[in-house]
């Protein structure tokens, strides 16, 4: 049966792309009576060396070990509860429903995903959790409501795997294998062209790469007035990895508010141009 209108999927980084800094930063660190935010990473740094072990893993056992030392709790609720300190970019908290609105005006279904190498219990605790059809990211596996071991640990290869879970309408990660099965490219619900990614680092790249060259748009941000970030976004676009770069402002009227809206109308109007075509050659098949 024919899509009567397109769906459009907005995937987003979160650390550095819908907030300014990494989300262990802010309450977190100060209930483990860190206050110099540096020395944790370098300690997870140091973790990943010694053991020659992913940084994903590496960050999750330092945040058990350090809360255990600093007799921090680690329930599930108190991890929801360290995400509403998380701060978010100007706009960010009015975005979603201005970006719906667009979709609305212009007949285009609009999905939000979370695809992220943060802790998705902390996602979760933020005031723009609910407006998302998924949240990929990390977490941990509960003994008794307590957090005990990673559950999910999710470096740049299971952001891509992510991104073929939406393009076929897997939403549980323990389905992961259904990922490899054939799915004809006009029964999947969001073609890789109708796909938006924002991202920030080094852990989008092949996220980014991967749906510029299938035809979609990546978008590079960046933190406003940080020059070394800017140049980093600016040589994603040189190097033809990303379509857009831009700063992290999400207000009605900003770069990426533009460039999204034109992206938005964009692809209503091939959605159209390529059913009025098909109607058209149905007419003329031969009998």
């Amino acid at each position: 049966m024919a899509k009567k209108k397109p769906t459009v999927a907005l995937i987003y980084d979160f650390d550095g792309t819908l907030s300014p800094g990494n989300m262990q930063e802010f309450d977190f660190l100060k209930a483990i009576g860190i206050k110099n935010k540096n020395a944790f990473w370098k300690e997870n740094n140091e973790l990943i060396k010694r053991h020659e072990a992913s940084n994903i893993l590496c960050y999750m056992k330092l945040m058990l070990d350090k809360a255990h030392a600093a007799k921090v709790s680690v329930k599930r609720q108190k991890f929801i509860d360290f995400g509403e300190s998380i701060e978010l970019y100007n706009g960010v908290e009015e975005w979603f429903d201005l970006i719906n609105q667009l979709g609305k005006e212009e007949g285009v279904t609009i999905q939000h995903y979370i695809n992220s190498s943060g802790l998705k219990e902390m996602i979760e605790g933020t005031t723009i959790a609910k407006k998302f059809k998924e949240i990929y990211a990390c977490s941990f596996m509960y003994e008794d409501d307590v957090a005990v071991w990673p559950a999910v640990a999710v470096d740049f290869t299971a952001k891509t795997q992510f991104l073929f879970m939406i393009n076929k309408g897997i939403s549980n990660i323990s389905e992961n294998a259904k990922v490899n099965e054939f799915k004809a490219e006009d029964e999947r619900p969001v073609p890789f062209k109708h796909m938006i990614y924002f991202g920030d680092g080094e852990t989008d790249i092949p996220c980014m790469k991967l749906i510029k060259q299938q035809g979609g748009n990546s978008i590079a941000v960046y933190k406003p007035k940080n020059q070394k970030k800017k140049k980093c976004a600016e040589k994603l676009v040189q190097e033809n990895r990303v379509n857009f770069a831009c700063p992290a402002d999400y207000s009605k009227g900003s770069d990426i508010y533009n460039i999204v809206y034109a992206i938005i109308k964009q692809v209503k109007a091939d959605f159209d141009f390529n059913k009025l075509q098909k109607d058209n050659q149905k007419k003329f098949a031969a009998k």
